[in-house]
């Protein structure tokens, strides 16, 4: 057994010295290491020496090993710094850096600054408030009833101290009428919080833009025109707007908005589902009863307000198909947007 441990250590010189990747020291070290190894299997057939001769061979034995486990270790560490040799690179301060990866706006924001720019244009101020509310706020001085879907919690998220998660930025068009007087002209863009399962069309967090004009002598003649001069500057002047009739609490007459579809025209396509219009929001003259619990004279006062999906308006401009696309933080998708900084 002597000269057998004599030749294991003279073979594993050999393999240890042509090793030349860290799978080669792997495989090396399991060979002359491992649990079922040849070494290891010396060490139970000491028994078959005398008692005289097992402390001799055995002290052979770990001196074999030890110097096993040392060359492999030292042919590991050499390939390891032959590997950073290779990787290292000469730093030339007269080369020109590297340029830094540009960044950009998500799409998102790139749709919200362009409302924004829209109706800043058109005379109006932006508004906003909390994303948390109390139920004053976000249903009772909109006219919202007691028994209305909405208010359930199966719509909308509740949190502790009787405090919600805004369902809709209506509430801030609340909070001016209970700061300002008349005349007003405001937007309110911002995060509105539904309980909604995620799938293309919805989200639990989305955005929403909401506009409220109050004053003398308005009607729902300023509103169409409002809607109209929107859609012409956000999608193109080709694009026209109507209005038809629905139901909103706060709104009386209520509406709902469509535009003439972006991707056909007007034509018909799947996108519009062949009608050649796009559901855009609601909209409507405020309610004389909103007015009447914020001490506004409807007598005196009318006006009107609407709401848009930020969301809709990006997927419709950037021919987005699914909601949840904006949310994923796809690079493909970003970097689409890099140069709109």
């Amino acid at each position: 057994m002597k000269d057998q441990l004599e030749l294991m250590l003279k073979e594993a010189e050999q393999e240890i010295a042509l090793c030349s990747n860290p799978n080669d020291i792997l495989n090396t070290k399991a060979k002359y290491l491992g649990k079922k190894s040849a070494l290891n299997s010396l060490y139970s057939r000491m028994k078959e020496l005398s008692a005289e001769e097992r402390p001799a061979f055995g002290n052979q034995l770990n001196l074999v090993r030890a110097r096993i486990e040392s060359l492999i270790t030292e042919r590991g560490n050499a390939i390891k710094e032959a590997s950073w040799a290779k990787k290292a690179v000469v730093f030339d301060s007269s080369m020109p850096g590297m340029p830094l990866d540009r960044g950009g706006y998500h799409p998102l924001s790139i749709v919200r600054r362009e409302i924004d720019e829209v109706f800043l244009s058109m005379g109006f101020e932006i508004a906003e408030a909390f994303d948390i509310e109390d139920e004053f706020h976000n249903f009772d001085a909109l006219n919202t009833p007691q028994d209305h879907p909405s208010r359930n919690l199966a719509d909308t998220f509740y949190v502790e101290g009787g405090k919600l998660l805004r369902t809709q930025t209506s509430t801030v068009q609340i909070r001016v009428m209970e700061s300002y007087k008349p005349p007003i002209r405001i937007i309110s863009p911002g995060r509105c919080y539904r309980n909604d399962k995620p799938d293309p069309s919805h989200s639990p967090v989305f955005h929403q833009v909401e506009a409220l004009v109050v004053d003398k002598g308005i009607s729902m003649s300023d509103l169409q025109d409002t809607l109209q001069n929107f859609a012409a500057i956000m999608f193109g002047p080709n694009v026209k707007s109507r209005i038809r009739p629905h139901f909103f609490p706060f709104t009386e007459p209520s509406a709902e908005m469509d535009i003439s579809c972006v991707v056909c025209g007007g034509s018909g396509c799947r996108v519009c589902k062949q009608s050649g219009w796009l559901e855009m929001g609601g909209a409507g003259m405020v309610d004389p009863a909103v007015f009447d619990i914020l001490g506004i004279d409807s007598e005196i006062y009318t006006g009107f307000a609407f709401g848009l999906g930020i969301e809709r308006i990006a997927m419709l401009k950037y021919n987005i198909p699914d909601m949840r696309i904006l949310f994923e933080n796809d690079l493909r998708m970003l970097r689409q947007f890099k140069g709109e900084m």
